[in-house]
């Protein structure tokens, strides 16, 4: 008979190991009156442990937070008997030798013990923890490093969906009945994947609690048969730290994601190593597929049992034509959802500093395109922006010519302010400004080659220029006030 042999890689070894003590109902005792102790209460008290704080004179905060918090506090000066019933014990006094003390009586007592700060005296360490009762992640550095954990623990935090212990509650209920009807292996693994991806969890993550028991319901009558599902999702400006916590979310469960093209790959690589990848662009005289052809990718993909992540530019309600796409997936029966994203206009005041709203100035903003003020009659909107409101106009560099002329024509003032940004957001963001009459300048400039974004309206006037090229230093045409003003 052969015979093999494992060889384990080598790792780096723990010489602390992280376990989860059973504390409810149980006493953990924290002896200590300053902030240390506080630190340690604060955190206990997410537990269902009996808390006890051992001080002779506690602090005002501490005292008022532990009545608030139902904390039992003794006011009493330490001795061992104290601590004698306790689970765990903190030694958290900011003495050395009071700490050195408690540490003593709890080893003498079988009690593990931390002394706060003092690693050395420690027979464990509590853990940055991030709280989903009854999940919960633990980041422990064996006291080496506390700040490091802390911002673990942050990025982990917004990783994680806030209704994630809800969920997990309600997988608990479901436990027994899936281990009668579900066979073990394959079919179960799917039927908890789907429970914990799938619409049951979306329903949790809006509260929608008795829903999602139901959706459970029917997953489980079908043996765990996952059902497609489409979110429309704002990828916002470009800028990948700009992506909202639920995109990212979604975009780490996709199987598919069907991508505009002007969403940047940094965004795109957010996602699933393993999900399949679709372009879908649509460009100035470049379209990579039809609108409808867009419509019924997105259908058959939902009708696969796929979860499909489309993928847009900005936000999806902003000029994105995801209602025609919502209406392809509503007839077809997909579910759906939409998660906005951060939209090019307020990318792009942010890189300007421009308060799109200002008091006593503007208290309006209109959002439209450049193709909207080509040709026919002038929108009704357009009185809006003599009334004051600021324009944000999206796509409008080869039409800013005839939007200056047909919006000073209309009555607003050749000296209105404009702000100009092409790449909102990106490193490779540039920045113009200029007046109403500078515009046409624009159109002129075959350099700017990347997304436009242009603002108008007298709160422009608000922004800050430092970084910002002016448009007039560019050669190209400008209006002739005399001759154009109304």
């Amino acid at each position: 008979m052969s015979r093999s042999t494992i060889i384990d890689t080598p790792v780096a070894r723990l010489n602390a190991f992280p376990i989860f003590a059973k504390v409810e109902g149980r006493v953990v005792a924290i002896v200590g009156a300053g902030d240390e102790a506080f630190a340690k209460a604060r955190l206990m008290v997410q537990s269902s442990a009996h808390l006890r704080i051992i001080a002779v004179e506690p602090t005002a905060q501490l005292a008022d937070w532990a009545a608030v918090n139902g904390v039992e506090i003794l006011s009493a000066t330490y001795r061992a008997e104290l601590i004698a019933d306790a689970a765990l014990v903190f030694a958290a006094t900011d003495d050395l030798d009071a700490d050195r003390r408690i540490v003593a009586d709890a080893r003498a007592l079988r009690i593990p013990v931390n002394a706060v700060d003092r690693p050395e005296l420690c027979d464990f360490f509590t853990p940055a923890l991030v709280n989903r009762a009854p999940v919960a992640v633990a980041i422990g550095t064996e006291g080496a490093g506390p700040v490091l954990a802390q911002m673990i623990r942050a990025r982990i935090d917004l990783m994680l969906s806030p209704q994630l212990g809800a969920l997990a509650r309600l997988a608990a209920g479901f436990r027994d009945a899936v281990e009668k009807r579900v066979p073990r292996g394959v079919a179960r693994r799917r039927f908890w994947k789907e429970f914990f991806t799938g619409e049951t969890a979306r329903q949790i993550d809006v509260g929608q609690v008795d829903a999602a028991r139901g959706t459970a319901t029917a997953l489980l009558e079908r043996g765990g048969a996952t059902q497609g599902h489409v979110a429309l999702v704002g990828a916002g400006p470009g800028a990948e730290d700009l992506l909202t916590l639920r995109a990212h979310r979604l975009l780490m469960e996709a199987d598919v994601i069907v991508h505009d093209a002007l969403v940047p790959e940094a965004v795109i690589a957010m996602g699933r190593r393993d999900a399949e990848r679709i372009a879908a662009g649509k460009r100035k005289g470049c379209h990579s597929k039809t609108q409808s052809q867009i419509n019924a990718l997105l259908v058959e993909l939902g009708r696969q049992g796929k979860r499909v992540v489309r993928l847009k530019s900005g936000d999806p309600l902003v000029f994105g034509r995801a209602g025609e796409e919502m209406a392809a997936l509503r007839d077809a029966g997909i579910s759906y959802e939409f998660v906005p994203g951060v939209t090019a206009a307020f990318a792009a005041a942010a890189d300007f500093e421009l308060p799109l709203t200002l008091r006593g100035v503007s208290s309006s903003m209109v959002f439209t395109t450049g193709h909207d003020l080509k040709g026919g009659p002038l929108p009704d909107w357009a009185r809006l922006a003599i009334g004051g409101a600021t324009v944000a106009i999206y796509m409008g560099r080869s039409v800013a010519a005839d939007v200056a002329q047909r919006l000073i024509d209309a009555g607003l003032a050749p000296d209105t302010a404009v702000a100009v940004v092409e790449n909102a957001s990106l490193s490779a963001k540039r920045l113009f400004h200029g007046t109403l009459a500078d515009l046409p300048r624009l159109q002129a400039r075959e350099d700017l080659t990347g997304p436009v974004m242009t603002i108008i309206g007298d709160a422009v006037a608000g922004a800050n220029f430092e970084r910002s090229q002016a448009l007039a230093a560019h050669a190209g045409a400008r209006l002739d006030l005399k001759e154009n003003a109304t």
